[in-house]
Parts: structure tokens; sequence; C-alpha cells
């Protein structure tokens, strides 16, 4: 389920490192962390029995993390343990941070999540992005970022990167937005414009969310299609515990296959897009109020005392995603379909005419549809970890940057 050491982005396949003595170090020292923050307090002889190594290699591994400031010892193991009790080990609760950050159509939001996967510091900010330039969106992130991380470091934790979550597509191996639709935003290079001074990565908001769903969810299968939507609505492919990308890195792009083909006119360009009938705007428009602030709240809500409009709204939504995700049904076989983002607050009122839709048009053979627990913080938390799985995937790079 982890990425190689060499990966620039999250949940990407490719080559090993070499097996030299130093390549395999790496890797063993990775294997004692992934062991630590999986499982852990452990102690040294429990490390061993699950990587396979000998004790008095893993303690060679364990003093080098300690001295890195990545593993802390606790003392004695908790009594009632067979035979001498070992030094138990964790994690560092004061080592690195990875910083994840969220640019979404009405908001902003960073934070730092440490190795044990406890959110440490964390900054939202309601704004509406939608047609606003990059510079002035990103000027305003860029503070976000800076506060979150003057927070780590005086609870003497360090930043190891940033990881910022986009509602568009973003080309592989770089950091450009090729088109964002919902923000108008087109070839946008955010690295000279985000000016964090930590390393970056930049990916579409599903693909973290569908990382989060993997690293964090409960009883999620290593084969599912993620699907999350607050004003766009974007999907990512998971297959055997690794993202599909596709050629471009552009896969996902449920919103706007097309449900409709003589429907309303899209951003992207096309017509009848699932988008037209199930983004957030459609939904409001078909309920009868107005977009603003709150308003999958005042959705929920509403549907919840019974009103008539909105619950007609949301099954229309849900029949319009049933069509668009039978055909990524039929053509992937995936295990399961995880709703997340907005979606999982109004789960209740799509799921029936989505499951029915999905149902019928693949002769009885859909697979399960769940809701995801991370709900709409889902992207955010699955850029932050993943800087923390670059972290434990390379204890090596991190010590030699600090």
């Amino acid at each position: 389920m982890t990425a190689p050491l060499h990966d620039k982005r999250p949940g990407t396949s490719g080559a090993r490192l070499p097996d030299t003595q130093h390549g395999m170090r790496r890797r063993n020292l990775s294997r004692v962390m992934h062991a630590v923050a999986a499982h852990g307090p452990l102690s040294r002889a429990a490390v061993a029995s699950r990587i396979g190594l000998t004790r008095a290699a893993v303690s060679t591994l364990v003093e080098e993390l300690i001295r890195s400031g990545l593993l802390d010892e606790l003392g004695p193991e908790r009594p009632g343990r067979v035979g001498r009790p070992g030094s138990a080990l964790a994690v560092s609760a004061r080592g690195p941070v990875g910083v994840g950050a969220e640019i979404g159509v009405d908001h902003l939001a960073v934070c730092a999540v440490d190795l044990r996967g406890e959110v440490r510091a964390c900054a939202v900010r309601r704004v509406g992005n939608r047609g606003r330039s990059p510079e002035p969106v990103l000027r305003e992130l860029t503070a976000m970022v800076q506060r979150v991380c003057d927070d780590a470091r005086r609870a003497g934790m360090s930043p190891a990167g940033l990881a910022v979550a986009v509602p568009g597509l973003v080309a592989t191996d770089t950091r450009t937005v090729v088109r964002a639709p919902n923000l108008g935003w087109r070839d946008t290079d955010l690295e000279p414009l985000l000016l964090s001074g930590l390393p970056l990565t930049v990916d579409n908001e599903a693909n973290f969310g569908a990382l989060a769903e993997l690293w964090l969810g409960e009883g999620i299968p290593e084969d599912f299609l993620h699907v999350s939507a607050e004003i766009g609505i974007g999907a990512a492919l998971v297959v055997d515990g690794r993202l599909l990308r596709g050629a471009r890195g552009f896969a996902g792009e449920l919103g706007h296959i097309p449900v409709r083909a003589e429907g309303p006119s899209c951003p992207c360009g096309g017509r009848g897009c699932l988008e037209q009938y199930a983004g957030e705007v459609a939904v409001l428009r078909a309920a009868g109020l107005e977009p603003g602030e709150g308003r999958l709240g005042l959705l929920a809500e509403r549907a919840a005392a019974g009103d008539k409009a909105v619950r007609r709204a949301l099954r229309g939504a849900g029949t319009a995603l049933g069509i668009a995700l039978t055909g990524a049904v039929n053509l992937l076989d995936p295990e399961a379909v995880v709703l997340g983002g907005a979606l999982s607050r109004l789960a209740p009122w799509l799921l029936p005419s989505l499951e029915l839709e999905l149902t019928g048009r693949t002769g009885g053979r859909a697979c399960g549809v769940t809701v995801s627990g991370l709900g709409p913080d889902g992207p955010l938390l699955g850029a932050a970890h993943s800087v923390v799985r670059g972290v434990l995937d390379d204890p090596v790079g991190v010590s030699a940057a600090g």
C-alpha cells in the first residue's frame, strides 16, 4: 500500500531503488517506521518479528531513527508479556508533520498532521474562489500555510512538505493545474505562486480523498471507486491499493461524463454533464434554493424535515449519479463505490435512486455503495497524510533535509 521511495506523487507506482547497500538500508528504515506507525507501540523484538530482520539489525535501525527524532522510546512494555520486557517504541509526537492544503470553490483550508496521524494545527477560511485569479487565492493560502507551520514549529515539530488538493486536472509529475472549470483556472503552475519554502506536491482533490479513504477509512477494500463532490463532482479509482491516474494524470473526471446528450452546456465545454444534474448548484436550483454558503447543510436539514422539493431534487441527482457510475462500474468492475465529500451528508436521500439506477443498468451485478466516514475533510486529510507517508517511506531523506 505504500508508494516507492522515489515517487513524487502519492499512490503512484514506479521502479524500485537499486538493491545497493544504501538502498536496502533506506528500505529497512522505512519498514521499521511503517511497522511502528501501523502497530506501535512495539518493542525491538516485536518489530524484528513483523518485518523479518534480526533483532540486532532492527536495534541498529531503531537507534538511527531515534537520533533523527522520528521514533520515541517510551520505556518498558506493559506488564503481562512473557519473557524480559523490552522498551516500547512509538513514532515521535514532536517530529516531522505533513502539511496539507485544499483550494475549494468556496473555501481554503490547511492542516498539519504528525507521524501518529493526529491533526496538530488547522486553519479554514470561507471565501468564494470561483472566477478569482490564482494570484490572490494563492497569496491567501500561503499566509494560511505559514500560520499553520508556525503553530507546528512552536509545538516543537518541523514541517516536512506541503501537498495541495485542487478541484481540477493536474498534469502528471508537475504542479500545474491544467484546467479547473469551477475555479476558471487554466495552465496555472502553483509552485512560483505558493511560496511556502516546503517541498510541494499538487494533485486533484478526488485523488487525495481516495487516498484518505485507503489509508484512514474502515473496512475499505484495495479496489474501489471514490466519488466526491462539493461544487463539482470528481472521482478516483484505486486498484490494488494504488491510484489509477491515466496516461496524462487526468483519470476520474466523472463530473464531466454526459448523462443526457442534449442537456445544458457545461464550463468544461461539453453538454449534459453529470455536474449539470448532480453538482451543488444544479441540486439547489432543482430544489428552488439560491446558491450560497452553508447551502449543502440546508439541503440536508430540509431533506430530513421532509421537504418534498428538496427530496425530489436529491432523487434526481441520485439518478444522474447512477447513470454516470454505470459506465465506470461496467468498465472497471471495482469492489466498492465510496461516496465522499458533500455526497456523504446527502447520502440518505441520494442512495435509493442511485442504487436503483445502478442495479438496473448493470443487470443486478452492481458493487456495493458505501458512505465515507471522513466526509468533506477527506481531500485535506489525504493531502496531509500523503506527506506523512512520504516521511515513513523515506526517513533517510527527511533526516538529510533536517
